[in-house]
């Protein structure tokens, strides 16, 4: 990335939006070329305050520093993505995002990685492609929902028997073959992942508020 290309606005001044490897939004501050300049060549992201005038290294005080992974400027030049990993919480609240509800109270939007959303998409295009002589993925869309459904069913009794196993690294491993089959189910039959947070969102927002 050439400095010289970005756009910084007539304050000299240009948002950098932090994203860690998970896809979750950090935080978003602002950068002059001197933040820029010091975040790449420490590793370690710099922003510049416009409250206090000031340029400051994130976590310079609370040790929540945010290693750079790298930087990619939008379509126009003028604002730039981070992605970093978080050595601690992002927000001031002690919260990992400040997009989080966290400490203050109320209810977090619910929040799904991005990565589920690619192999989401991902299924939806092998679904269109459906094929018994195609990849397994393929095949099972092909067979319909009673296949899905029985491959469900095993993967959830799996995931209980490494469960009573006390294996931590076979317990993950079913589970996340769980979760993948649950979402086959769940786009063989029109919905996604995100629906499903979302019941669970209103649920804990019917809790909060006093329901049962």
């Amino acid at each position: 990335m050439n400095p010289d290309t970005l756009r910084f606005d007539s304050d000299g001044l240009i948002p950098g939006i932090v994203q860690d490897r998970a896809g979750t939004v950090r935080m978003v501050a602002w950068l002059n070329r001197e933040a820029l300049r010091l975040t790449l060549e420490t590793g370690f992201v710099t922003f510049w305050s416009r409250s206090r005038q000031a340029l400051w290294t994130k976590g310079e005080s609370s040790g929540n520093r945010l290693k750079l992974i790298q930087i990619r400027p939008d379509c126009d030049a003028d604002a730039l993505l981070i992605l970093a990993d978080p050595e601690g919480p992002s927000c001031h609240r002690g919260t990992e995002s400040c997009f989080d509800a966290g400490s203050e109270g109320g209810d977090p939007w619910p929040a799904t990685l991005p990565w589920l959303g690619r192999l989401e998409a991902l299924l939806k295009s092998r679904k269109a492609a459906a094929s018994l002589d195609g990849s397994y993925t393929q095949k099972l869309f092909a067979q319909g929902v009673d296949r899905i459904a029985k491959k469900v069913v095993e993967e959830a009794g799996e995931v209980i028997l490494a469960a009573k196993n006390d294996d931590r690294e076979a317990f993950l491993g079913e589970a996340a073959d769980l979760l993948f089959h649950l979402d086959l189910l769940l786009v063989e039959r029109g919905a996604s992942l995100l629906e499903v947070v979302e019941v669970l969102h209103g649920r804990h927002a019917g809790r909060a508020g006093g329901s049962s």
